[in-house]
């Protein structure tokens, strides 16, 4: 007997989803846009972090030492670095690599290789570079080398500059923006989700209203509520399954697409300063496919099941 019901249930759901040509159309079209900007979401998202993540890789301190500190004292505080819990990593670029850097740089540039020359003696200090966890905690890792104080075997200090100074004003800005872009972030995605959710369920109201009269009959003649209500969520689910999978078919085609297209808009010809950045959306939407499948087919399926279960309460009651 329930096994007959849900059948007769599911049926008629399918029906009413054919039969209902047009206002099927606009439901779709309202789920899809609803699903979409989570979608956008999603992606938004997903490239705000890599642009934070950038962001934030690209923020560092340098520590540059005497041309006479030994290396041995270099790799030291290297380690003792490395050791803080702030301190996400550091690299150690001696004498001879940073020579080597400035050499590779300017190799096409005769006046400057003619002045290295006349210099003779490698004119370049060993540096470390230093890249802390959260940018607010350059500035303790700055008063650690300060309080610290490194010296050599007979008591000189080895280190020359740490130029956290220097980069203090970005470092700083960055502290604050971050933050305050993820709470931003957060607040819109909600208020999306929220516009979406009363778009949809108007519209699906709006579709059960035209069946009105249908339902009165129905209710007059003996028909339960779980039979009149059924068929419109099955429809209602419907609407959501189609619409997820027109909007994963877009959502593909504009992560494959996105790197060319972003940076056109952008104003950008070569993408060459911008490597971190390419291939971020298609990159994340193959790697979280099955993540995002479920969130835009449940999204859809919720949108449209349950905005149908509800708009039907009120011509239950005949």
């Amino acid at each position: 007997m329930v096994f007959t019901t849900l059948k007769r249930i599911t049926r008629t759901g399918f029906v009413n989803f054919w039969r209902n040509g047009f206002l099927s159309f606009a439901a779709i079209v309202v789920i899809t846009l609803s699903l979409c900007s989570f979608g956008a979401i999603i992606f938004t998202s997903a490239f705000g972090r890599t642009l934070l993540a950038d962001v934030k890789d690209k923020v560092d301190i340098n520590v540059y030492f005497t041309l006479s500190a030994p290396e041995s004292d270099i790799l030291a505080l290297q380690s003792d670095l490395n050791s803080l819990p702030e301190v996400a990593s550091t690299t150690y670029v001696s004498r001879d690599d940073a020579l080597a850097a400035f050499t590779a740089r300017w190799q096409d540039n005769a006046l400057i290789m003619q002045g290295l020359q006349e210099v003779g003696d490698n004119p370049f200090p060993a540096s470390i570079n230093i890249k802390a966890k959260d940018p607010g905690r350059y500035g303790d890792i700055a008063a650690y080398l300060t309080n610290k104080n490194p010296t050599d075997a007979s008591g000189t200090p080895i280190i020359e500059k740490v130029n956290y100074q220097e980069n203090k004003l970005i470092i700083d800005r960055l502290s604050r923006i971050i933050p305050t872009v993820e709470q931003a972030g957060t607040v819109i995605a909600l208020l999306l989700v929220i516009v979406a959710v009363i778009v949809v369920w108007n519209t699906i109201r709006l579709i059960i209203f035209t069946a009105k009269d249908e339902i009165a009959v129905m209710k007059l003649v003996g028909a339960s509520n779980i039979y009149v209500r059924g068929p419109l969520v099955v429809s209602g689910i419907m609407y959501g399954l189609v619409s997820a999978a027109i909007t994963l078919v877009l959502m593909a085609a504009f992560a494959y697409w996105s790197d060319t297209l972003l940076l056109r808009l952008a104003g950008v010809q070569v993408a060459a300063d911008f490597g971190l950045l390419v291939n971020v959306l298609s990159d994340y939407f193959r790697a979280n496919f099955a993540e995002i499948f479920v969130i835009i087919v449940g999204a859809g399926v919720v949108l449209g099941g349950v905005s149908s279960y509800i708009a039907a309460r009120r011509y239950l009651k005949v």
